[in-house]
């Protein structure tokens, strides 16, 4: 689902100081394990979902889409897809296909995150920039990780082109899902559960973190299945924080507060506005800044923008923001990986 069912107005959590130290992170569970989990996962939300007054409101207003005057900036949006880089089983690279969807080479292997190739999404307009890499050109996939069931990150046509033996990485509750569709490879997790995945440099660990948003794919599944972000640390150490789609607070302090030293941070920047119904489940360009320092990380590259258009803010203002928050904290620019869909980066070694 798009920002259209997003969570109801509410601010941002207030919560206590945390502890200077920090739990000692789970120990990696089998990959395939057949889980049991509770009916509904409704005791995690960090906010209220919308009612009938949110709904109403919303109706009434009529603004979840940029107005047509600012349409036009559709054809700046940044599109620059070229050949990914070549890498060897130490080096960490990442190619943003749009949206939330990269390919994130690391630890020798491939990981592909929310991977959407269709054009158009149930409920949603088609897409405004064509996909950053072509299907033909992938290298072959040795995990795909999915933050949520929302249609514009778990999307059914794209992970149909998949092997039905490639590793599913999941939120608790969805493994059924995945299984009706063939999958015979697949770890649904817990917050703060972990897997590890052999690869030619060693094992590389991926961690399930919580994330402040919802769940929801029928009319008769809202919660039924977890949200989150993930966390892959390769073999030498480095890490990268993907935050899926989530609205800002406490989790991101938290997060940093466990998963020391992350070099990359992921996340979302668009479908924000209108602020009093989506500040609960999407992060503002200054909310992921703030995000970014929360969780300690060195680098910052902005997703879930250009892409699919969710919400009424005109399509270019999220780079402006963006850019605007990040030269405020007075942090290199060269650590603000602004890319254009299609474009690559290799993360440097510490």
């Amino acid at each position: 689902m798009g920002a259209g069912e997003a969570a109801g107005a509410a601010g941002h959590t207030v919560t206590a100081a945390l502890p200077d130290t920090a739990p000692p992170l789970a120990e990696p569970r089998p990959l395939g394990e057949p889980r049991t989990w509770p009916r509904d996962f409704t005791d995690r939300l960090t906010a209220p979902l919308p009612g009938v007054r949110a709904l109403a409101r919303i109706a009434r207003e009529g603004k979840l889409r940029p107005s047509p005057e600012s349409l036009r900036q559709i054809q700046q949006l940044p599109f620059e897809p070229g050949p990914m880089p070549d890498v060897g089983s130490a080096t960490i690279a990442l190619t943003w296909a749009g949206h939330a969807s990269w390919v994130i080479r690391i630890g020798g292997l491939t990981v592909l995150t929310d991977p959407v190739w269709s054009r158009k999404i149930l409920g949603t307009p088609a897409r405004v920039t064509p996909v950053g890499v072509r299907w033909e050109d992938l290298p072959p996939i040795d995990a795909v990780v999915i933050s949520h069931n929302h249609y514009d990150h778990l999307d059914a046509p794209t992970l149909k082109r998949l092997p039905r033996d490639v590793p599913l990485l999941l939120p608790a509750g969805l493994a059924d899902w995945a299984r009706r569709r063939g999958f015979t490879r697949i770890t649904d997790l817990d917050w703060w559960e972990a897997v590890e995945l052999p690869g030619p440099e060693g094992p590389l660990r991926i961690d399930f973190v919580p994330a402040h948003h919802w769940s929801k794919r029928t009319l008769t599944d809202t919660c039924r299945s977890l949200w989150g972000g993930w966390v892959l640390t390769a073999p030498d150490g480095r890490r990268i924080h993907f935050a899926g789609d989530t609205g800002y607070g406490h989790w991101f302090e938290e997060i940093g507060r466990r998963y020391r030293g992350i070099d990359l941070a992921l996340l979302p920047i668009g479908a924000y506005d209108p602020r009093w119904m989506l500040r609960p489940v999407h992060t503002d360009p200054e909310e992921a800044v703030r995000a970014c320092q929360d969780l300690g990380a060195r680098l910052l590259a902005p997703m879930h923008w250009s892409t699919f258009l969710l919400s009424a803010e005109p399509p270019l203002e999220p780079l402006h923001r963006i850019r605007a928050a990040w030269a405020a904290t007075g942090r290199p620019r060269s650590d603000l990986w602004d890319l254009p869909v299609g474009a690559s980066r290799v993360l440097e070694e510490r």
